[in-house]
């Protein structure tokens, strides 16, 4: 997650809404709570590598499990490289003397280093440019606090106006939700770690909690201000442009530039953080044979990384080098979002289903919630844009194929993961 994402999609956001984009953050955050709440009692089940892979192999069967973290690959092998083209854009455009291809290979070269070196060092970096995001966050508020209280916007640091605003009809709203909604994803890349967290049990379902929360603490912290400190929203000459206006307005040349700096910043700590989580939800693919063993669960002896998959997103980050980015974000939005949707199942199915879990408290918790939240995603699935839809499709039939191979037919089972394994010992 990068809680600067929300000055990128604020100009279309703010025109949906009619000027309640804050509420619109919070319903957003409260339908990907549900979600949340799958992962967490996913996570104390099976508190191991694997995150969404895992929990619907488990919960539900093999077959779905493999098709699930096929899907869910799409976001983690080309987040990095997305972040790489955004990176190379950014740089290019503030110093046009270095050539774009020359920014993206540096920048795959710098996060494949980290994430060799180990996990606590790609951890220590991604806080550090994390920290550098919500500082700026907090300054653009204190900036936009300043500026009301001289008159700037609106004049008033408080009004109920983002929140309510009789006009406003509650369906412009609600249609832009699934787009805010993606503002969230990669709340469960925290799951892929869980073998090198200390007790996971208790440690990563406070964390999968805090970090949707905080996130979406952020959200509505940032939009509040942004329409408040800039309430003409529909003088907006580019939407895509829009946190420029808003940003110059608060907080003059420094804040833009600050902007800029961050969004560099950003893109370093986001593919730190997904190719990490990817190369482990190959390893976990790689140990249990449903990939090469060789290859995708290898582990170096030295940094105790699983190297060979570290690497192999990094070549497919290098793709930035020729490769569309919509495209690329049209794969990422389809993937998780389809793992999204068969956690929640995945939930039901294993307490409901298998443990026979069916007190009155059992079916509200291990039933209707996470049915909610498969509905939920489920919903803004299907309102993912045609490309998103075709290019999903093709890549999940080639999983598909794969894995009427890897079972002759479906005559065998896929390998599935041994908990009792010990071998798994990687930095931590």
């Amino acid at each position: 997650m990068a809680p600067i994402t929300v000055f990128s999609t604020y100009g279309i956001a703010i025109k949906s809404t009619h000027g309640m984009i804050p509420t619109a953050y919070i319903i957003s955050l409260c339908s990907m709570l549900f979600t949340a709440y799958s992962y967490e009692k996913m996570v104390k089940e099976f508190p191991t590598t694997g995150s969404a892979y895992t929990y619907v192999q488990k919960g539900m069967n093999s077959s779905m499990g493999f098709l699930v973290g096929w899907m869910i690959l799409l976001d983690y092998l080309l987040s990095p490289m997305i972040s790489a083209l955004l990176f190379g854009i950014f740089i290019h455009a503030y110093l046009p003397e270095i050539p774009v291809p020359v920014c993206i290979i540096t920048f795959v070269v710098i996060i494949t280093v980290i994430n060799i070196l180990g996990i606590k060092l790609a951890t220590n970096v991604s806080a550090v440019l994390l920290a550098f995001q919500i500082l700026f966050i907090i300054t653009f508020c204190i900036f936009s606090m300043k500026g009301l209280l001289n008159g700037k916007g609106t004049g008033d640091l408080w009004s109920i106006t983002p929140f309510f605003d009789s006009t406003v009809h509650f369906s412009s709203i609600l249609s832009i939700v699934p787009l805010l909604c993606f503002s969230f994803l990669g709340f469960d890349a925290v799951t892929t770690l869980a073998e090198e967290t200390n007790d996971p049990k208790k440690t990563l379902p406070k964390a999968i909690y805090l970090i949707t929360i905080i996130g979406g603490i952020l959200f509505v912290a940032s939009t509040y201000f942004a329409q408040s400190i800039y309430p003409n929203f529909t003088s907006f000459k580019d939407p895509e442009s829009a946190a420029v206006d808003i940003l110059v307005n608060a907080g003059g040349n420094f804040l833009n530039a600050f902007f800029l700096s961050v969004s560099v910043t950003a893109s370093i700590a986001s593919a730190v953080v997904s190719g990490g989580s990817g190369s482990r939800v190959l390893y976990a693919m790689g140990r249990e044979s449903i990939l090469p063993i060789k290859v995708f669960g290898y582990l170096s002896p030295k940094f105790r990384t699983p190297v060979y998959n570290i690497m192999m997103i990094a070549i497919i980050a290098l793709s930035a080098l020729f490769l569309d980015l919509n495209i690329a974000a049209a794969f990422i939005n389809f993937g998780a979002l389809f793992a999204f949707t068969f956690v929640n199942l995945s939930v039901i199915v294993h307490f409901i289903g298998r443990k026979k879990q069916r007190t009155v408290k059992d079916i509200i918790c291990y039933c209707i919630i996470p049915l909610v939240g498969a509905s939920i995603t489920a919903l803004f699935w299907s309102k993912l844009d045609i490309h998103s839809m075709i290019l999903g499709s093709v890549w999940g039939s080639a999983g598909f194929i794969y894995l009427l191979y890897l079972t002759k037919f479906f005559r065998e089972r896929p390998p599935e993961l041994d908990f009792d394994e010990t071998n798994f010992d990687v930095q931590t």
